[in-house]
C-alpha cells in the first residue's frame, strides 16, 4: 500500500488534481481511500458526486468515541474510500488536530487493514503547522507531490514545502516524488516549474493544462474523468495517474534559498 500525500498553496488547486488523478488510478484499477485533511471538507466532493460527507470531528462530537467505520467512510467513484477529517468549531482549537484525530480514528478501526493499493492525504496549504504535517512528521505517507503553478507564490510554497520534506525525511522516511504543475497560463510556466524541480533536485512530474472542462465538470459534481472520459483533459489526468503509479523517482529535497528562487523567477520573467 502506498501513502501518499499531496500539499501546495492555498487554492492552488490540490482537491481537484487530487480527485481527478484518484479517478485515474480507479480506472486502472487501483483501490483507493482518500483522507482529507482540509477543514472545508471539500476533498471528496468529486468523488462522492456531491454528496456532503460527514467529518470525523463532527461525527466524533455527535456520536462520541463509539464510532462506526461506515459512519465516516463512505465510496464514491470506482469504489474510491472516501474519509474528511473537519476542523474544529470557528474560532476554536487547531485545524491541524483533525487530521491526526482522524488518522488515529481510521487505525483504530481498521480502515488500513484492507485490499488497498493507494491512501492518498489531500492537506491544507503549507506545512508550518504541526498538525498539516503530521502525514510526513508520523511516517504515515511516504511519497509527497507538491501541486504548483508558474506563479511566485505557488513556488514559494512549493519551495517552503520541500523544506518540510527534508526535515522529516531524516526520522520517516518520506521523500518527494515530484512537482505536479497545476497551469495558470503563466508565460513559460512548464519551462519554469522543471527548472524549480530541477534545483531543488526532483521532476516536474506533469505538466497538467488549464481548460474549461475542469469547471463545467464540477459545476456537476463529477471529476472529469467521469464526466467526459473522451475528452483532451480526461487524458492529460490519465497520464498523471499513470506517470505516479510508475514513478520511482523519490528523492529527500534540497530546499533553495529565497534568492535563489527569486533569481530563477527573474531569468524566466515572472519578477523584473
Amino acid at each position: 500500500m502506498r501513502q501518499v500525500a499531496i500539499y501546495g498553496k492555498g487554492g492552488i488547486g490540490k482537491s481537484t488534481t487530487t480527485q481527478n488523478l484518484n479517478a485515474g488510478l480507479a480506472t486502472m484499477g487501483k483501490k483507493i481511500m482518500i483522507v482529507g485533511c482540509d477543514p472545508k471538507a471539500d476533498s471528496t466532493r468529486l468523488i462522492l458526486g456531491g454528496l456532503a460527507q460527514q467529518t470525523v470531528l463532527d461525527t466524533l462530537r455527535e456520536a462520541g468515541d463509539d464510532v462506526e467505520l461506515d459512519l465516516v467512510l463512505k465510496a464514491g467513484y470506482g469504489g474510491i474510500r472516501c474519509v474528511e477529517s473537519g476542523g474544529p468549531e470557528p474560532g476554536v482549537g487547531c485545524a491541524g488536530r483533525g487530521i491526526i484525530t482522524s488518522i488515529t480514528l481510521l487505525e483504530r478501526l481498521g480502515a488500513y487493514e484492507s485490499d488497498l493499493d493507494y491512501v492518498f492525504y489531500d492537506v491544507l496549504g503549507d506545512v508550518v503547522c504541526g498538525g498539516f504535517a503530521m502525514p510526513i512528521r508520523e511516517g504515515k505517507a511516504k511519497e509527497i507531490y507538491i501541486v504548483c503553478s508558474g506563479e511566485m507564490m505557488a513556488l514559494y510554497a512549493a519551495n517552503n514545502i520541500a523544506k518540510g520534506i527534508t526535515k522529516y525525511a531524516q526520522t520517516g522516511g518520506v521523500r518527494l516524488g515530484g512537482l505536479i504543475c497545476n497551469s495558470r497560463n503563466v508565460d513559460g510556466e512548464a519551462d519554469l516549474v522543471a527548472a524549480v524541480a530541477k534545483e531543488i533536485g526532483t521532476q516536474m512530474i506533469h505538466f497538467v493544462p488549464r481548460d474549461n472542462m475542469v469547471q463545467r465538470a464540477e459545476i456537476n459534481r463529477k471529476t472529469v474523468i467521469e464526466f467526459d472520459p473522451t475528452c483532451g483533459q480526461a487524458d492529460e489526468y490519465m497520464q498523471l495517474a499513470k506517470k505516479i503509479d510508475g514513478n520511482d523517482m523519490f528523492i529527500i529535497p534540497k530546499p533553495m534559498e529565497q534568492e535563489r528562487l527569486e533569481q530563477l523567477l527573474m531569468e524566466f520573467g515572472i519578477l523584473g
